[in-house]
């Protein structure tokens, strides 16, 4: 192997380096390259501790976000509520209405057969009253024309029987 050479910028010559012209450009590039090292292993640590940081603020982000999602969900679900119930309730008082309005009806139709049935009751009342009347007047002139046809009875027998006594003081 080959020791390695340096060549002079200013004369051209080519100074071959051995340990001892090597070790303290060595030592000196090696102290730059740790320091470059360090350096980027510091920026290395620096970025991933604000990715860490950054990973937890979007962590702390998506929370809020999930939160505030939550929240918001859980307001929209109780203005759905109120809306539903409030539809609910008016679909209860307008099936409400409607039954009032149909009992209101029936009632209404109640009433006037009620009324018809009361008037039904006092035509059949009459017509029982009258019917008794009928009934009376004629017991009255079945009673009247009895009698007649007994008083009559009794005056024809009376003349006939003075019929057959004069004709028996007659003969």
């Amino acid at each position: 192997m080959t020791d390695p050479t340096l060549t002079c910028p200013s004369c051209r010559t080519e100074i071959k380096l051995t340990e001892s012209l090597a070790a303290p450009l060595i030592a000196d590039a090696r102290k730059r390259y740790e320091a470059q090292l360090a350096q980027k292993e510091a920026q290395v640590a620096a970025r991933e501790a604000a990715i860490r940081d950054q990973q937890q603020q979007l962590a702390a982000a998506s929370q809020a976000v999930e939160a505030e999602v939550a929240s918001r969900l859980d307001q929209e679900r109780g203005k759905i509520a109120v809306a539903e119930a409030l539809k609910a309730k008016r679909l209860v008082e307008t099936d409400l209405d409607a039954r009032a309005k149909e009992i209101a009806d029936l009632n209404e139709v109640l009433r006037q057969r009620d009324a018809k049935l009361a008037d039904a009751q006092r035509a059949q009342a009459d017509l029982v009253r009258k019917q008794r009347e009928l009934d009376d007047a004629k017991g009255e002139i079945d009673l009247t024309i009895a009698n007649r046809v007994q008083v009559e009875l009794t005056a024809v027998r009376d003349r006939a029987k003075q019929e057959v006594e004069g004709s028996m003081t007659i003969s």
